[in-house]
């Protein structure tokens, strides 16, 4: 009996805590939900042909005063005066007062500069300039595929956007000749960060890993960052993928429509006896590249029918010559760096259509860029290479 009275007991208290949970949580479902007023309001401003800062902020309302101390204040964090065409400025104000307070600008897709009013003192136009990085969310993505067209074609079905297509080619440029190392059943694969902010995907960003079989070779590069001093893609043991010279006088960008067609070797005018020079089918005006850092020791008409021709001397040891073009746009003793567009295709002098005739000299002797192996550069120090294995093995990982 007395059990049974307990029994009573607790289950009419349980059965009162259920009843107090359900009343306050239909009062709590009645209530307004609060929310967080918004105090300021931005408004987009696109930037527009010719307009500099100064005009699209006076045409804003900003007083000169105001702008001048904003261009003051960010003088020695971003130029203003490189604001690209195209892009957006905003322009946030107070909600209370409509007073403008702060101005923000998309530097690139890493950072953003923010320009706000000195909250902390009452001196009028005092402003401070920061450049903040973008608080991305950071997901991986992976890209596989086999070589049916080209690596361009092929990466477009794919569902590559085009801009990351050529990053991932850039990175193995020094391995790979998109026009005449390329074979039908090649494949590749790459990691890659996909931006997220706010929810909403952005944009992919940087590659952190990638393959490439060519020829049934296997290239790895993944990026890392030793120090400032060296920081890039790298082999798997390693040693940097940039080398002393580029594959090819062409970007990939211009010649990703497919194979090449035009003949490796040129034996009309007898400059190319014993594969000593490769021809690269072009448009006329596709822009011609050193394929590496040197000085330019010849630029101007030839006489024995390489048209317009530029030779670049890059060190004791080896020089490239690049003729036919239909403009050069650099001088005899000009420095020039690795990749710097020196001239444009064309078929002057005894040419029989447009196309870049590319030599490359090896103590004086004309030699096949296409064979030469060249040395990596800096390579990751010993006591930084467990940092590099540890940082790059869940990429390797997932392209395996």
């Amino acid at each position: 009996m007395i059990f049974f009275s307990l029994a009573l007991i607790v289950g009419a208290v349980f059965l009162i805590f259920n009843i107090s949970l359900e009343k306050e949580k239909k009062l709590n479902e009645k209530k307004p939900i609060q929310k967080k007023e918004e105090t300021q309001y931005s408004i987009p401003i696109p930037i527009e042909a010719g307009k500099t800062l100064s005009i699209i902020m006076k045409d804003a309302g900003i007083s000169g005063d105001i702008v001048q101390s904003i261009i003051d204040s960010s003088k020695n964090i971003y130029d203003f005066s490189t604001i690209k065409a195209g892009k957006t400025l905003y322009f946030t104000y107070d909600k209370k007062t409509n007073d403008f307070i702060r101005l923000m600008y998309p530097v690139n897709d890493d950072e953003e500069l923010y320009v706000s009013k000195d909250v902390a003192t009452t001196t009028p136009h005092i402003w401070i300039a920061e450049r903040k990085k973008i608080p991305y969310e950071i997901k991986l993505k992976t890209y596989s595929g086999k070589i049916e067209e080209s690596l361009y074609v092929d990466g477009l079905k794919l569902g590559i956007p085009e801009g990351t297509i050529i990053e991932f080619a850039d990175i193995f440029e020094y391995a790979v000749d998109y026009a005449y190392d390329i074979r039908v059943g090649d494949a590749f694969s790459f990691v890659v960060e996909e931006r997220y902010r706010d929810g909403k995907f952005v944009m992919l960003g940087r590659i952190f890993g990638g393959k490439f079989i060519n020829a049934g070779k296997t290239y790895e590069a993944y990026y890392f960052a030793e120090n400032e001093d060296n920081k890039g893609y790298f082999d798997e043991k390693g040693n940097s993928i940039q080398k002393l010279f580029l594959r090819a006088p062409v970007a990939f960008k211009y010649i990703s429509s497919g194979f090449t067609t035009g003949r490796r070797y040129v034996k009309e005018f007898n400059v190319s006896t014993g594969h000593r020079a490769i021809d690269y089918a072009a448009a006329h005006g596709t822009p011609i590249r050193s394929v590496g850092d040197g000085t330019v020791v010849f630029a101007g008409w030839s006489k024995v029918g390489y048209g317009y021709l530029t030779s670049v001397h890059h060190n004791s040891t080896y020089q490239t010559n690049y003729a036919h073009q239909s403009k050069i746009i650099v001088k005899k003793g000009q420095r020039v760096t690795q990749g710097q567009v020196i001239g444009y295709v064309g078929s002057t002098g005894f040419s029989t259509g447009p196309h870049l005739h590319y030599e490359m000299l090896k103590n004086g002797v004309k030699i096949n860029p296409l064979k030469e192996v060249l040395p990596p550069g800096k390579p990751i120090k010993e006591e930084n290479k467990e940092r590099y294995s540890t940082e790059t093995e869940k990429y390797k990982k997932i392209l395996e």
